[in-house]
């Protein structure tokens, strides 16, 4: 594996004041992972039309990284590239998951989870999964029993998870691998392939819906809101989105009440992946009109809140001294994603993306540029970092961190990037690369290079740049943030050098 050396904590002294009188204890870890919120969604990242004081507190009193990348443009491989270690490009199956896929990390590999859980903590997952369920093909799970193998197969000892997004079906949550008030005599089945008879669909029954589709998502209606995919039975099970915010943040509030070390005489580790801000954007009326951009700023807003009642939890149960808490988002924005839910004509001045070119899908910097910030209180000296950072380091770091040796063959792209996660060092890994769809980005120094390729150069039903061009592209990052001038042209020698190492990087581990 391809990876730093990697110590304990406390053989690491720039990180804490030593071990030989009072270090602090292995940290609880908390990963709060946002859905498509982007780079410049949030206050503290220079949005004014949301208010967002629960994560400009978390920033406030931590690190607020602003050269920080998600390991692609979209969720699946993304979150594939967090828990895993390995990039997403590797593999064939890690694009965007179908909500019938079968479980993309595989039972036998080895997870920031596993690693977890093997150094002694108590591992929960809570929210949007997106990582398929079962194995097999498409819609082999058995949906009305014991949903196996599942996420207690790589590392997680508690799960409350939706299958995949919310615009997707099944759309029930699913408890340690069984769905949540399903009634025996309502079987709940699922396909993405053929419509149920007799099931009305949103591109049949336009009468039926709340919010309507403006491009795709016209299949099973759910709660007044047709999906992608069909569904039928296990209504007693189905979720109501306005509640979706509360019944997840409230399941991961008690994962930390459940697992304080207090009770347990051990560490936790909690993944919480909210569905905050993706579609359909259906927030708690509670939050209805808490900004002037519709239902998407108001999200932004609900997310904020769920923030809020971790930080809260964590202070009530006298836990946030020590305990690492993560927040970052698992790719860039997108303001029609599907639904008519006013986000583009309500946007008014306001920029997802910040200063960068692109979005959610995109190989330009507004793909996979997110917001990430890093508090731990009793380790972390608050403030701003410019370090180069990716999100596919969280395997090597925490490793770093517990001190667990890490399996030969897990997490073959997983650097040691603790001290720099910690604010201790901005001397950070010397090159990050990004993924959208077929398309690789490589940054080194001032230099992004972008692989060539046949991708279509625009979507219009996101109105998004995809930064896909039939010849290389290179932008000088720091002079040109907007990536608006290729000097691919005027600089052969640095695409040719930067090339050479994506295909270095790209040979560096086994393609599987």
């Amino acid at each position: 594996m391809n990876q730093k050396l990697i110590l304990p904590l406390c053989f690491l002294p720039p990180l804490v004041a030593g071990c030989t009188e009072k270090s602090p204890e292995r940290p609880n870890v908390v990963i709060i992972y946002a859905d498509d919120i982007g780079f410049g969604d949030l206050q503290c990242y220079g949005a004014n039309a949301v208010k967002t004081p629960n994560v400009n507190r978390l920033a406030k009193e931590g690190i607020r990284f602003v050269n920080a990348y998600a390991c692609a443009s979209t969720c699946t491989p993304s979150r594939y590239g967090l828990l895993t270690g390995e990039y997403p490009w590797r593999r064939k199956d890690t694009g965007v998951a179908r909500g019938d896929a079968p479980m993309v990390i595989r039972k036998e590999q080895y997870t920031v989870a596993s690693l977890l859980r093997d150094a002694g903590y108590s591992t929960g997952v809570v929210g949007k999964w997106h990582l398929g369920l079962g194995e097999g093909d498409f819609n082999s799970q058995d949906w009305n029993g014991l949903i196996t193998p599942g996420p207690k197969d790589i590392g997680f000892d508690y799960s409350y998870i939706m299958a995949a997004t919310g615009d997707r079906t099944p759309c029930v949550f699913i408890e340690n691998q069984q769905i949540v008030g399903l009634d025996p005599n309502d079987p709940i089945a699922v396909s993405y392939t053929d419509s149920f008879p007799g099931e009305p669909l949103g591109r049949s029954h336009p009468e039926l819906l709340k919010m309507h589709p403006s491009h795709g998502h016209d299949m099973a209606i759910v709660n007044g809101i047709s999906r992608i995919g069909y569904m039928k039975g296990g209504k007693s099970a189905w979720w109501t989105d306005e509640n979706i915010a509360d019944s997840i943040t409230g399941k991961a509030v008690r994962f930390i009440e459940n697992n304080s070390p207090e009770k347990t005489g051990k560490p936790f580790f909690l993944y919480f992946g909210t569905q905050d801000i993706h579609v359909p954007r259906v927030p708690h009326p509670r939050f209805a009109g808490s900004t002037t951009m519709g239902p998407r700023g108001d999200a932004i807003a609900e997310f904020d809140w769920s923030v809020g009642q971790i930080l809260e939890t964590l202070d009530r149960l006298g836990l946030a001294e020590n305990t690492l808490v993560i927040l970052s988002s698992d790719n860039g924005p997108v303001v029609d994603d599907g639904y008519k839910d006013q986000a583009v004509e309500k946007l008014g001045d306001h920029k997802p993306s910040g200063p960068l070119r692109g979005g959610k899908y995109s190989a330009f910097e507004a793909g996979t540029r997110v917001p990430f910030v890093v508090r731990w209180p009793a380790s972390v000296k608050p403030g701003t970092s410019k370090a180069l950072l990716s999100q596919i380091d969280l395997f090597g770091s925490v490793a770093a961190l517990t001190g667990q040796p890490i399996p030969e063959n897990a997490a073959p792209d997983s650097f040691n990037s603790l001290p720099v996660w910690l604010g201790k060092s901005s001397d950070n890994r010397s090159y990050i690369v990004e993924g959208s769809g077929g398309t690789l980005s490589l940054i080194i120094g001032d230099w992004k290079y972008i692989t060539p390729g046949k991708g279509a150069r625009y979507n219009p039903q996101v109105n998004i740049e995809l930064g896909n061009d039939s010849v290389p592209q290179l932008y000088n990052l720091p002079e040109d943030i907007r990536e608006s001038m290729n000097l691919a042209g005027q600089k052969p020698e640095t695409v040719d050098m930067l090339k050479q190492k994506l295909n270095t990087i790209r040979e560096s581990a086994k393609t599987r």
